[in-house]
């Protein structure tokens, strides 16, 4: 799940326990009490209206008593009144309204003292002792609409109304929260794809802003090692391609005089001087490759654009190689070739294809062939270049396009490999925004090299 993701669901979460949390204190803690006020502040006023009546029947007798309870009867809000006798009998009101108080009644008699009951949910009922002159007892019973704390979200429109502002207001606050908490990590990552792309120039500082908090501070972290890797690299580069400019001048000067010391040397020294010169021609060729490997590591802001017959590049390429291979026994196929063009450096395209090929004809298995194919469409052109040779270890394919990688160190002596020629052919592949990847494939190596087609000359 996205880091996105898991803020704002958590974000949501922690606003919708709050809400639960501030729902349940208010009941418990302000509604609770609120309705132990309510129902002593209703018993009080039982007392009152019974003690009212009762002065009433001792001034005014039986009309002013039923005088008084119309009143009370019209008053606000509206409410049911009932004065109920001893016996039972429905001295005012209806009999049918207080069928299912008789209980209280009984209660208030007992107890000679004003009692209410909120167990209902729709009505609340009081019930007060009334004492008449000539001795009769009487109970007044009040009952009215239960009225309770209004639901915060259900039961009307104006509460869904708030429900739904509030679940807005909930979303848009954690989507902003988790946005600005996610955006620098988002631009962290992408730069560091750029940078592991190759773009030594990247920086995300600036991009993440005047923020004051951890990932700020990650930002510049980010920015002082790029910087560091970027003058490393570069050093490397420049040294590399330094020291190869420099062993020239002494490797010419080498040959020179090994050629002097050949002419006047005898037939025992000659077998001698013959070493040194193929390792000196060895070394030269090291040291051409070493150069050119430093250009494209160096960049191909020059890469020559000019349109190249692709398929007779690989051919060309792939007869060459054929040549060298029949004479230790091998040979190179070619498969399928399809006619395309693409826009590049022909130089820098057919040196990648050529140490495929001469990588491929090295570890072949002797007597076997290397098989190569060019499939194209409209987008893309894909050379393929398969071998014999038994394959390397599946953990060791992604190093194979490291300089001087060698997967065996008996046999690179062997067949005198340098361990450049694969690191050359992917860099040219990646001046031209193309891919080249290895796999194990039917007992051997398979290397692809994929181009794109959709680049026209420019003009």
């Amino acid at each position: 799940m996205k880091l996105f993701i898991k803020i704002f669901l958590w974000f949501l979460v922690a606003i919708a326990l709050s809400n639960v949390v501030i729902i349940f204190v208010t009941r418990t803690f302000q509604t609770e009490p609120m309705m132990g006020r309510v129902q002593r502040s209703t018993r009080n006023q039982m007392i009152v209206y019974a003690g009212t009546a009762t002065q009433i029947a001792k001034g005014e007798g039986d009309a002013g008593v039923r005088a008084f309870l119309t009143r009370l009867r019209d008053l606000e809000p509206p409410r049911e009144v009932d004065l109920i006798a001893a016996d039972g009998s429905v001295w005012y009101g209806d009999a049918n309204d207080v069928s299912d108080s008789r209980e209280l009644i009984a209660k208030t008699l007992a107890s000679n003292t004003a009692e209410v009951d909120f167990s209902r949910e729709e009505r609340s009922i009081g019930a007060a002792p009334v004492d008449f002159p000539d001795g009769r007892r009487y109970v007044l019973v009040l009952q009215w609409d239960r009225t309770g704390p209004p639901a915060l979200f259900f039961g009307s429109w104006l509460g869904l109304l708030r429900l739904g502002g509030l679940l807005l207001t909930a979303l848009a606050l954690c989507y902003l929260l988790a946005l600005n908490l996610t955006s620098p990590i988002r631009k962290i990552r992408r730069a560091t794809h750029d940078l592991a792309g190759g773009d030594l120039k990247t920086r995300v500082a600036p991009q993440v802003g005047r923020r004051r908090d951890e990932l700020s501070d990650l930002a510049r972290d980010f920015d002082v090692m790029a910087e560091r890797i970027e003058s490393l690299v570069t050093s490397q580069a420049r040294l590399t391609q330094d020291i190869s400019h420099e062993l020239r001048s002494p490797l010419a000067r080498m040959n020179v005089a090994l050629e002097i010391a050949k002419q006047k040397a005898g037939a025992d020294s000659r077998p001698l001087l013959e070493r040194i010169e193929k390792e000196s021609d060895r070394l030269n060729e090291m040291i051409g490759r070493i150069l050119i490997l430093a250009k494209l590591e160096g960049g191909a802001d020059d890469l020559e654009h000019e349109w190249i017959d692709l398929a007779e590049l690989v051919k060309d390429v792939a007869e060459d190689a054929d040549f060298e291979a029949k004479a230790k026994g091998k040979s190179v196929t070619l498969a399928r070739i399809d006619e395309c063009h693409v826009v590049g450096s022909d130089n820098l395209l057919r040196s990648a294809v050529e140490n495929v090929l001469r990588n491929a004809v090295r570890y072949t298995a002797d007597g076997s062939n290397v098989d190569v194919k060019l499939t194209a469409n409209a987008d893309k052109a894909v050379i393929t270049v398969a071998d014999h040779g038994g394959g390397v270890p599946d953990d060791e394919l992604a190093n194979l396009f490291r300089p001087f990688y060698r997967v065996g160190e008996a046999r690179e002596r062997r067949t005198g490999g340098i361990g450049l020629g694969l690191a050359i052919a992917d860099r040219a592949i990646q001046a031209h925004k193309g891919s080249i990847t290895a796999r194990n494939k039917n007992g051997g190596l398979e290397v692809e090299i994929t181009l794109n087609r959709s680049e026209r000359l420019p003009g």
